[in-house]
């Protein structure tokens, strides 16, 4: 059905300043954005006068739909323990569509998620990309395979010290032996072109590595520490395949090297006091400084360790300490976005991109402010409270 946003107040993303106009919605996707702009017959017009409409608000990096709501260890199916090397797994294969952190997510802003693996494996499979609403993940992804995910650091060590790993230096060496193995693999098949005789015999492990190994997915690293982010960097460059880098914590600490590098950066969970010694040095701080370096920065709630729904408070945070409040939305819209591939369909309000849209009365990043409606794909989203 077609939809006409009339009068609001409009954050897109795009330019600094906000502006007042319209958004014309067809078939899913924003039509055109204007002043003034006259209904189509038939439109329906949702008056948005004195009312803030932004972006759907995009995730980077989460757990969402791995890690159940409300839901004990039997629920969660972020981390597989049997195995430190598993790039065969896919996160599509264990979200969970009817969990209601997605509900939440959706509510509270956040209209598109990246999901996945979590921070044990040195290697923990592929991280999907998707829209909370729906019955079947399938439909409700945007991209299915968006990522590998790769960790470093304490996670590993703590848990697989009884099956192998018990420093940094041995995550690196797995996962520089297993992307060895999967170049190899590469060339081998790439050398046998159609000649099934010469194929080297199939595995699933590697199999599943071949679009890192091909520039078509990035490596999605955990890394916390200084010494773990520039690891990441360095096997990265070894093999030269495409990285992201997730949580950053001690980036602050290497601010040169991260801006040499130029790797786009997920930063947080920033709420709560450090768990552990890599934690350290957790600042809002962090954010604000490769921000202001020229970075690209993206802010992260890492759910389910900070509520889905609060993202837009987790920016606040990076306003409260210094960033700019366009810069701050730019880092829970097209930043991540881009991080994650899709910033063709999400992450600005734009002509041509998917018509995810959120109407408050107020700033989204000022608490007392209250999220009068989200469109997904131009579709309300219902509150059933």
């Amino acid at each position: 059905m077609t939809k006409l946003i009339k009068g609001g107040r409009i954050h897109d993303a795009v330019r600094a300043e906000a502006w007042t106009g319209d958004i014309l919605i067809e078939n899913g996707k924003i039509a055109a954005l204007g002043a003034a702009m006259d209904a189509p017959d038939g439109a329906e017009i949702i008056d948005a006068a004195g009312l803030e409409v932004y972006p759907g608000l995009v995730e980077a990096h989460g757990h969402i739909g791995l890690d159940g709501w409300a839901v004990g260890y039997e629920g969660r199916d972020y981390n597989e323990y049997n195995d430190p090397v598993t790039p065969q797994l896919r996160a599509i294969d264990g979200i969970n569509p009817f969990d209601e952190s997605l509900r939440d997510a959706a509510l509270g802003g956040v209209t598109t998620l990246c999901t996945g693996p979590g921070s044990s494996n040195v290697l923990g499979g592929t991280f999907a990309c998707f829209k909370p609403v729906g019955r079947c993940i399938d439909d409700m992804c945007l991209v299915p395979e968006a990522a590998m995910k790769c960790a470093f650091g304490e996670n590993p060590k703590r848990c697989y010290k009884e099956k192998g790993i018990s420093s940094r230096m041995n995550t690196a060496a797995k996962l520089r032996e297993t992307l060895f193995k999967a170049r190899e693999y590469m060339e081998k098949l790439d050398a046998a072109g159609d000649d099934p005789a010469k194929k080297p015999a199939f595995d699933l492990r590697l199999q599943a590595l071949l679009p890192v190994m091909r520039g078509e997915m990035p490596l999605k690293a955990h890394a916390h520490q200084a010494n773990d982010i520039l690891t990441a960097i360095r096997i990265a460059r070894e093999f030269g395949v495409k990285l992201t880098l997730e949580h950053v914590t001690e980036g602050a600490l290497i601010v040169d090297e991260l801006v040499k590098a130029g790797v786009p950066l997920a930063i947080g969970p920033t709420f709560g006091q450090p768990s552990k010694i890599e934690l350290k040095n957790k600042s809002w701080q962090t954010p604000v400084i490769l921000n202001r370096a020229g970075c690209r920065v993206s802010i992260i709630t890492d759910s389910p360790v900070t509520q889905q729904s609060h993202l837009r408070f987790c920016a606040a945070m990076a306003i409260f300490n210094g960033m700019p409040e366009f810069d701050a939305l730019r880092c829970v819209t097209i930043n991540p976005a881009r991080h994650i591939g899709v910033q063709d369909r999400v992450g600005s309000l734009e002509a041509g991109k998917d018509a995810d849209i959120v109407l408050a009365d107020g700033s989204i990043f000022d608490m007392q402010t209250r999220i009068e409606a989200v469109y997904i794909n131009g579709e309300k989203v219902q509150n059933d409270d």
